[in-house]
């Protein structure tokens, strides 16, 4: 049985207060949901006030290596540059991603069918995607009466019980990086540098690269032979 608890870089939009409660509370159904077995780890809990624009990107780019999955929120008529950023990054970690969207509108330039967004952000490996309809999630919520906490919550639980589902089987995709330990040390190291700013010096500091990819192999998300 496995006994791990994994860390998941929660990312989306975070610039009101509807974003930021929103996030903060499918967080915590998430963690909950899933007994302990995922903690999210939030952006918006990192970013400090008065510090720089670099410091700011460095903090969020680092916290997407260490977690051991990742989850973005791809909400929006246009995706958030930074979360797709972010997404990108973590797919040259070779990390399990979910990507979540609850937004009803359709847009891209995919045919009939694909993501509803650029088609150079689908079709990554070690990636799952949750399309719901919002609005009829809140709906079917709302009509089973009580207090409007009630409702959130019971929306809110039954998006974190699908992300829960999806992470599960995301997290099971066999590595496709290689090179054992050596090798994801390597390319850890080289998106370290690939990044600049402050995280050129994390790139020189051997001991936290290893600390960071061993704890991925113990957990069976990165190849250790």
């Amino acid at each position: 049985m496995d006994t791990h608890q994994y860390t998941i870089y929660f990312a989306g939009p975070l610039f009101d207060h509807k974003h930021l409660v929103g996030n903060a509370l499918l967080a915590s159904h998430i963690d909950s949901g899933s007994r302990g077995r995922y903690r999210c780890i939030l952006p918006q809990d990192l970013e400090q006030r008065g510090v720089t624009a670099v410091e700011i990107r460095d903090q969020d780019l680092l916290a997407v290596m260490e977690c051991d999955l990742a989850l973005f929120n791809f909400d929006g008529a246009e995706l958030g540059s930074g979360a797709v950023v972010e997404y990108m990054y973590a797919k040259m970690l070779d990390i399990p991603t979910v990507i979540l969207r609850t937004d009803f509108r359709h847009g891209g330039d995919q045919d009939a069918g694909g993501d509803p967004w650029n088609l150079m952000v689908s079709f990554y490996p070690r990636t799952r995607i949750l399309h719901l309809d919002a609005m009829a999630w809140y709906q079917e919520s709302l009509a089973q009466g009580g207090s409007p906490e009630h409702v959130a919550a019971r929306f809110q639980q039954r998006i974190a019980a699908a992300v829960i589902e999806l992470l599960d089987e995301v997290r099971a995709d066999t590595p496709i990086m290689e090179g054992g330990l050596a090798g994801a040390q390597s390319l850890y190291r080289w998106a370290l540098r690939l990044a600049g700013g402050s995280l050129t010096e994390r790139a020189s500091d051997a001991a936290y690269l290893r600390q960071v990819v061993e704890r991925k192999i113990e957990r069976g998300l990165l190849n250790g032979d």
